[in-house]
């Protein structure tokens, strides 16, 4: 399905390890924020913690096995990275959106498929509709594959930047459908994603061609970047989804600092990453 360019290819088990070492630190990022946010709201366990981990460890060899990005350079560290990011994310909010039976009564914004803000309760609509919404995405980057091929000239960097922003509308329109009745359309947060995905895809653009796998790594650092943004510029306000609810665990506050570190290392390995992808583009 993907295009990787010419030496990224590594016939080793070197290259499965770092793609693992990826996918283990692209995990722990999303892990982070996520119990920086909800664990003053819901408790933190472990389990739930490593939740994130374990999927994108798993994944992240798939994903070099298909791909072929060199995780050895940095520019194929980088594209495994987010693609890496993007899948997990899609992997644990479908689930959460569509598949998993929990009480929505905790949260102001429902995380489970919702209608003007009320939960769909019927588990047979919210499969059909999973089901749906993931083929979508397959379809989606499935087709994106097949045009590229029929119409090569879609690989240019004008044109991977104007397609690089789909990731970036997909998710603003779902944050809107989901957020928008409760607290209402926000013009800013509806353009931040698509523009941001764009940008992200213009630096993607001097690593490859491959239009799908721009589009995909370019929503991971989107999410990475935008989570980041909410989570850790507004300590003190809580998330839209539990906004207006109590914190329960007040001892949280104090504790999710001690993962802070941990966090800003990754971030400064990405930034560095992306410093080296523009020093030292491939195309």
């Amino acid at each position: 399905m993907f295009s990787p360019p010419p030496g990224m290819l590594m016939p080793s088990t070197t290259p499965l390890l770092l793609s693992a070492l990826i996918g283990l630190c692209a995990g722990l990022h999303s892990s982070t924020w996520g119990m920086y946010k909800d664990a003053p709201h819901e408790g933190f366990t472990w389990t739930k913690y490593f939740r994130s981990t374990l999927i994108a460890l798993l994944i992240a060899a798939p994903i070099y096995a298909v791909t072929g990005y060199d995780p050895g350079t940095a520019s194929g560290a980088m594209m495994l990275f987010g693609l890496v990011y993007a899948v997990e994310r899609a992997i644990a909010e479908s689930y959460k959106s569509f598949f998993r039976e929990e009480d929505q009564s905790k949260y102001t914004i429902p995380m489970q498929l919702a209608v003007f803000g009320r939960p769909v309760e019927s588990r047979g609509a919210r499969w059909l509709v999973g089901v749906a919404y993931v083929a979508i995405m397959v379809g989606g980057v499935y087709g994106l594959t097949r045009a590229q091929a029929a119409f090569p000239q879609l690989g240019t960097r004008t044109w991977i930047v104007i397609l690089g922003s789909l990731g970036g509308w997909f998710s603003a329109f779902g944050g809107a459908w989901k957020d928008a009745p409760i607290e209402g359309f926000q013009i800013f947060k509806f353009f931040r994603s698509p523009l941001m995905a764009a940008g992200y895809a213009l630096v993607l653009s001097f690593v490859t061609d491959n239009v799908a796998a721009v589009v995909i790594a370019a929503e991971g650092f989107v999410i990475a970047t935008t989570e980041t943004y909410k989570t850790f510029f507004f300590p003190s306000k809580p998330r839209g989804k539990f906004a207006d609810k109590p914190v329960l665990f007040p001892d949280m506050l104090r504790r999710r600092r001690h993962f802070v570190p941990l966090y800003s290392a990754i971030w400064a390995g990405l930034l560095a990453g992306f410093v080296m992808i523009l020093s030292n583009p491939v195309r």
